[in-house]
């Protein structure tokens, strides 16, 4: 699978230009087998280091390297997969502060996703 597509490499180098600004996640990474994911907001000039949030069992704000999420073998010779449906307003302070309560970006993600569609249908 292609990690990035050319729109979400603009966006996420875009989002990398600007500084001090509160993103949302632009994309959502993922281990099929278990432990790992990435939810990356910008990506600097170089076209690998990303910036957001990680959980490899506590999740943390930080850069972490699309070469490595790329190079990654996992059993059946599959690799770390995009979340092709995800999509997020929320910025990633706020996934952050979920994840820390909750215990990962899994479970953040059902409420955060929650809240999404409560603020979508208008309440």
């Amino acid at each position: 699978m292609i990690l990035l597509t050319s729109d979400l490499r603009d966006k996420l180098l875009a989002n990398g230009r600007q500084r001090d600004v509160d993103h949302a996640p632009v994309v959502k990474f993922f281990n099929p087998f278990g432990t790992g994911t990435w939810l990356a907001t910008e990506l600097d000039g170089d076209g690998d280091i990303l910036f957001g949030l990680a959980d490899l069992g506590y999740p943390e704000l930080g850069s972490f390297s699309l070469e490595d999420l790329s190079s990654l073998r996992l059993p059946f010779g599959l690799g770390i997969e995009r979340d092709i449906h995800f999509s997020s307003e929320i910025p990633i302070s706020l996934w952050a502060e979920a994840a820390r309560e909750t215990g990962s970006i899994r479970a953040a993600e059902r409420i955060i996703h929650g809240v999404e569609q409560w603020q979508w249908l208008g309440r």
